[in-house]
């Protein structure tokens, strides 16, 4: 009896795998033929289904004249709750729009959170203060405004890691149908020094953030600064970090 259940289990898991395949090509094709898609592809964590849904959900991105907007049209925006003249309180995000592009902004948080650069520094930030799983959403909603921006100005993302670019896009012409080359797992030619100098490059924007934001913390009491705001003339160690530093994209 298990042996005749087995059977049609089977040919309907074979036959699901292939319907996979067939929606999974079908994207692909879309995702290459589309310059907005594969210069989303640069950000951190985003990969060809995030793109597609992300643009699905957006459009054409003049819709949103700010990233505010587009923020807040994907449910990422938190919730502002106020009494009197009491200060501003942010709750938990407002969840409005599609949630299926809101989930796969998610996933792409948790692993541009796991890969060096700037996202996984204000991550750690964040996390440090909230929590990770707030921390998460704060990077979907990061990655939000950076392709705002990206998309706006038609401009890849700035720290890009190339050698993991090409991966993704040469990933998608194999689920396109584009012939292997023997002996090379992807077909990618990217170095082992390549990879590398990606990484290096990565790191020093991570800690050009975090130096960005070690220089802008909130001054002493009595050092020239009101409590709770940043001094306006930082100091000479400060000034030569961020002369030498380049500006991080966040």
């Amino acid at each position: 009896m298990s042996r005749r259940r087995s059977r049609p289990a089977c040919a309907k898991s074979e036959f699901l795998d292939g319907e996979i395949g067939l929606v999974e090509r079908a994207l692909a094709e879309q995702v290459l033929a589309s310059a907005q898609m594969r210069r989303l592809l640069t950000l951190p964590g985003v990969n060809f289904v995030t793109a597609a849904a992300l643009l699905a959900a957006v459009g054409d991105i003049r819709r949103f004249p700010t990233a505010r907007q587009l923020v807040s049209y994907l449910g990422l925006d938190p919730r502002v709750s106020q009494s009197g003249s009491e200060p501003a309180r942010h709750g938990r995000i407002s969840k409005q729009g599609s949630g299926e592009t809101r989930h796969v902004l998610v996933e792409a948080a948790w692993h541009a959170t796991r890969t060096p650069g700037p996202l996984r520094a204000f991550h750690q930030r964040v996390a440090a203060r909230r929590g990770g799983n707030i921390a998460t959403v704060a990077v979907a909603r990061k990655l939000a405004v950076i392709a705002s921006h990206m998309l706006s100005r038609g401009e890849d993302y700035a720290f890009a890691r190339p050698s993991l670019t090409r991966e993704k896009i040469r990933k998608l012409e194999l689920a396109t149908g584009a012939e292997r080359q023997k002996g090379k797992r992807i077909g990618v030619f990217a170095t082992k020094e390549q990879h590398q100098l990606d990484k290096q490059l990565a790191a020093q924007a991570e800690l050009a953030y975090r130096r960005l934001v070690q220089d802008w913390q909130p001054a002493i009491k009595g050092a020239g600064a009101a409590p709770g705001r940043a001094s306006r003339r930082p100091s000479s160690g400060q000034a030569a970090r961020q002369k030498t530093a380049p500006p991080p994209a966040l």
